[in-house]
């Protein structure tokens, strides 16, 4: 059996254009979401550790079942133009395609499933019997600075890869350089100048990929 070609995705400012945590935040006011909005950005541009403002967001959110399914539909609504173009087309060339995020496992399951996506390596939340928030799987790697590449790795010692690939707007993202084959710095929502100068491939549409591909 020939081993996979990995491609891992970003989600948030990536495959949608939308921040999951920061629309969760907007269902609580317009404070709420400033404030919110202002720690996730400066988490993805490399400011503030994420493992910092992690638990304090969920901790000032609190999100219902019902909101994560209500934001899940916002990331399909709000999908990159060409994304389920491209996922069609990396599919049908033997790419094996992954998300692996920040963000939570349930708010992204909806994008994932219309995608055809069956992998999410992303932040599990648990809700009580009513579907009120109770909490968030602290040990997920992505919770941290460094997460990512750590996660890379551990799929890499599992699936064996002949190549691998992620695709990304954050700081987060960049920090798999060392890791992978090809890192691909996204900016069709969000330039971050750190991700622009860092990567050697920088893309503003998932539809140019392919270019980078050969």
């Amino acid at each position: 059996m020939a081993a996979p070609k990995l491609i891992f995705f970003d989600c948030d400012s990536t495959l949608s254009a939308i921040e999951g945590i920061d629309e969760l935040a907007r269902l609580r006011g317009p404070d709420c979401f400033a404030r919110i909005e202002q720690m996730t950005r400066d988490a993805m541009d490399g400011k503030l550790p994420i493992d910092e403002i992690f638990a304090r967001r969920l901790d000032i959110i609190r999100p219902t079942r019902d909101e994560v399914d209500q934001v899940g539909q916002m990331y399909i609504t709000q999908m990159e133009p060409s994304a389920e173009s491209v996922v069609q087309r990396l599919r049908a060339e033997g790419w094996t395609l992954i998300i692996l995020s920040a963000g939570y496992t349930e708010v992204i399951q909806p994008l994932a499933d219309h995608l055809g996506i069956e992998r999410i390596e992303a932040v599990g939340l648990s809700f009580d019997a009513e579907g009120n928030y109770q909490d968030y799987d602290r040990d997920f790697p992505t919770t941290r600075n460094g997460g990512k590449p750590a996660r890379i790795l551990q799929i890499q010692d599992e699936l064996k890869p002949a190549r691998t690939v992620m695709v990304g707007d954050g700081i987060s993202d960049l920090e798999t350089l060392g890791v992978v084959d090809l890192f691909v710095g996204f900016g069709g929502y969000v330039e971050r100048p750190k991700v622009k100068a860092g990567a050697r491939v920088f893309i503003r549409s998932l539809a140019e990929l392919f270019y980078h591909l050969t």
